[in-house]
């Protein structure tokens, strides 16, 4: 299967700035997203490293381990990043009123 370059090395940045901003280890990790534990040090090291690349299912279980949308692990941009980092730890409702204003935002003229 042939991954996209693009996304297959940002995933390593993003995951491993979500663990140490959570401040789990590798294993940690790989423990908390379900991998075995005699094995979850060296498949999160390989997946910051950029040596292998989880399946979504693996990267879901990753995101959600480290309290972070699954998008977040693939945006390459910073900023838009942050911003997903932000909006996912708001109640719906809050959401909801952060998409309303970023869609005024768009529409409004420079």
């Amino acid at each position: 299967m042939a991954r996209d370059t693009a996304s297959s090395s940002i995933f390593p940045k993003r995951l491993k700035q979500a663990r140490e901003r959570s401040g789990l280890t590798q294993e940690q990790l790989g423990i908390r997203a379900g991998i075995d534990e005699f094995s979850a040090s060296a498949r999160v090291n390989q997946y910051e490293k950029g040596k292998h690349a989880p399946g979504i299912q693996t990267s879901q279980h990753l995101a959600k381990a480290l309290h972070v949308p699954t998008s977040f692990l693939y945006e390459e941009d910073d900023l838009l990043a942050n911003l997903i980092i932000t909006a996912g730890r708001l109640s719906k409702e809050k959401k909801k009123a952060l998409l309303a204003t970023a869609e005024t935002l768009a529409e409004a003229k420079s």
